[in-house]
């Protein structure tokens, strides 16, 4: 019984029901013996009924077939002895311990002859007419005979086969014939029985050869994956074997394969460590670039270092900020958008700076960004984004040695309908086959040497807080990144 006001998390009752995955020794035991048990037991049923349909017709069978034997008896019997107008006793005596009738008497049209009778008989409880008899008739009654009661007698009423008896005429213990029918059922019984344990036992072994012992397999190697899902070596070993369960092997090993290599993957993606990447990842970009003011100021007159000191603060501001929102929300989740409207173009003109991509020596920067495009999004967010991908397309073209290749980046943008669409495109190597499934993944850096995987998936993460999306066009010739972020009303 509950009582009022047990606290939550109290002891469970002994018989609340358990996880099969808790190791309280109950996993693999099962009631009956499992699916071999069950399946041995429904055989053994099955046999068995089949044995009881083949029984009703056996049983009206052996009726019959007992009732004409003794029929015949009576008639050859009685047509020789009715050669003679006398039947010595002890002939009479033999016939009819040999039928184990109480009398025997002929009919032959017209003449009726009592050939032998041991005892007056008492009153008839059943009166058997051979000439109509039907199978139903036969098999009710059968059960009649099985499920009698007393010590009365029966009439048997046949046609003789021997001489010119038409006629026999028996009255038999019904007794005689229930003992009979017992045995012969008793029989019927042990043989059903051993019919029933040999067939029983024969499906068992083949049914738990083909398809117990497989299962048990897959338990088994379920279990032993599912104690360390990290390992690959713990994957299960396909068999080989060309049906069902072998399917399934197939089935289970490509599962276990790609959880495992999910799992492997996401145990480097722990909130902690995700965050504190995302923080290294912006930090030390953002400090590289004031880092590149700073050395730029060391050989630029003074209108330029009143150029370049306010966009060194702001970049160290940005810097600020990024930590100080981490540290207040403790986890690896972007703040929610706080959306403005935007004048594109300029946008791009800061990512341009910010880079140093204004008097680069060997990178052309070409901002095709119309100024009349505005999109609504947050201020740092969409700098973040374009960001990451200019410098992800910087990089690339730097690893470049060749002179003779063209090093640009371009911007350019559209308006369709509540939708800005941005496209950054660069003529660097691009981006290997191999990678491109899992480009916007963390932790997965494409040809860049010494990254580590998150300006892409930081930039998708952006972009889908906006409501938008961004993906790769292939069916152009260069590196081509296209964004598109809808405006808050759509």
């Amino acid at each position: 019984m509950k009582h009022e006001g047990q606290p939550r998390g109290s002891t469970v009752p002994h018989d609340a029901a358990v996880s099969p995955a808790e190791p309280d020794g109950s996993f693999g035991r099962y009631r009956f013996g499992g699916l071999s048990g069950k399946l041995l037991l429904l055989t053994v049923v099955f046999v068995m009924l089949a044995e009881v349909c083949i029984y009703v017709p056996s049983i009206a069978n052996f009726r019959d077939t007992w009732l004409m034997d003794r029929l015949t008896t009576a008639g050859v019997a009685a047509s020789v002895l009715a050669e003679t107008n006398t039947i010595a006793p002890r002939l009479q005596e033999e016939l009819l311990n040999t039928t184990g009738a109480l009398a025997i008497a002929l009919d032959q049209g017209t003449q009726r002859s009592l050939i032998a009778m041991s005892d007056v008989p008492g009153e008839v409880d059943l009166v058997i007419d051979m000439a109509d008899v039907t199978p139903w008739s036969s098999i009710l009654s059968s059960f009649e005979i099985l499920t009698y009661r007393g010590g009365g007698v029966m009439r048997v009423i046949g046609t003789g086969r021997m001489g010119h008896t038409e006629r026999v005429d028996v009255v038999l213990p019904v007794g005689l014939l229930q003992k009979d029918m017992l045995a012969f059922s008793g029989r019927i019984l042990a043989l059903s029985l051993v019919i029933s344990i040999i067939t029983a036992s024969l499906v068992y072994i083949t049914l738990r050869a083909l398809f117990i012992r497989p299962l048990r397999r897959l338990t088994r190697s379920m279990e032993h994956f599912a104690e360390s899902p990290e390992d690959a070596s713990r994957i299960i070993r396909i068999s080989g074997r060309r049906d069902e369960l072998g399917d399934a092997e197939i089935r289970l090993a490509a599962m276990e394969e790609a959880l495992s290599r999910a799992l492997h993957q996401k145990q480097r993606l722990a909130d902690l460590g995700l965050a504190v990447s995302k923080i290294n990842h912006d930090l030390r970009n953002l400090l590289a670039s004031a880092q590149l003011f700073l050395e730029r100021l060391e050989h630029v007159p003074d209108p330029t270092v009143s150029r370049l000191a306010p966009k060194i603060l702001a970049t160290l501001d940005r810097a600020v900020g990024y930590t100080q929102a981490v540290m207040s929300y403790g986890k690896a989740q972007e703040r929610a958008p706080q959306r403005r409207l935007l004048a594109l173009c300029r946008v791009g003109d800061d990512v341009a700076d910010v880079l140093g991509l204004a008097d680069h020596d060997n990178v052309t920067f070409d901002n095709r960004i119309p100024e009349d495009i505005e999109i609504d999004a947050d201020p740092e967010q969409i700098f973040r984004a374009l960001l990451n991908l200019v410098r992800n397309a910087l990089q690339a073209l730097e690893t470049e040695r060749d002179e003779t290749l063209v090093r640009r980046i371009t911007l350019e943008a559209a308006r369709a309908g509540t939708c800005v669409q941005v496209r950054i495109r660069d003529t660097g190597p691009g981006i290997p086959g191999n990678t491109r499934k899992a480009l916007f993944k963390a932790f997965h850096s494409g040809s860049k040497t010494g990254g580590v995987g998150l300006g892409l998936a930081i930039v998708a993460e952006l972009v889908k807080a906006h409501g938008g999306s961004i993906h790769l066009d292939e069916s152009q010739p260069d590196t081509c990144f296209c964004l598109e972020v809808p405006d808050r009303t759509a």
